[in-house]
């Protein structure tokens, strides 16, 4: 099947679906399923990161668990990259990094194979969404632990009243988004 015509940023954006009071009262959870399950939004997001991430140099693509999987690997595949997968943890049946990191209740941990990456190597990390940039911040800390260079995270939504980005642009990131809500 061919995807005709990229819709623009702003077209993917009308396409997120906002679930209010999720998960508790006054958050207003921004959903990405509907694009996500919408071929040519789907299609558009990936191309859109890759034009930024082939702008940045990325020599790879990384990407966290869950959803960052899904737009990390498909940016990768429209490079012609290798793919980094930045884990939860016992899910690597290798010897693993770690880096524990705060959560709004409480800690979780992200793991990966440091044979994963070459010495110098560029990387840019990919996800769907940047709110308080805890998980981002985490992978940056393990990537760069093995070894490579990550001087760009891309996007799909930023939560800028959150403050991710800006906490990422603090550690020495070039933050690019394709769109951003106000609010939580």
């Amino acid at each position: 099947m061919t995807i005709e015509g990229r819709l623009s940023p702003d077209e993917i954006k009308a396409l997120v679906r906002t679930v209010p009071d999720f998960p508790v009262p006054g958050i207003q959870f921004r959903d990405i399923t509907t694009v996500i399950g919408h071929p040519r939004a789907l299609a558009s997001s990936v191309h859109h990161l890759a034009d930024m991430a082939r702008e940045g140099g990325a020599e790879d693509i990384a990407g966290m668990e869950a959803r960052g999987f899904i737009f990390g690997a498909a940016v990768s595949i429209a490079l012609g990259t290798g793919f980094i997968p930045v884990r939860k943890p016992g899910k690597l049946p290798v010897e693993v990094i770690g880096v524990e990191y705060d959560l709004e209740y409480g800690k979780d941990r992200l793991e990966m194979d440091p044979g994963a990456i070459r010495p110098g190597q560029k990387v840019s990390i990919v996800d769907d969404l940047i709110a308080t940039g805890g998980t981002a911040l985490a992978a940056i800390e393990l990537l760069r632990r093995a070894g490579a260079v990550v001087e760009q995270a891309l996007f799909v939504i930023d939560l800028p009243d959150l403050g991710g980005a800006r906490r990422l642009r603090e550690a020495g990131v070039d933050v690019r988004t394709l769109m951003e809500f106000e609010g939580e």
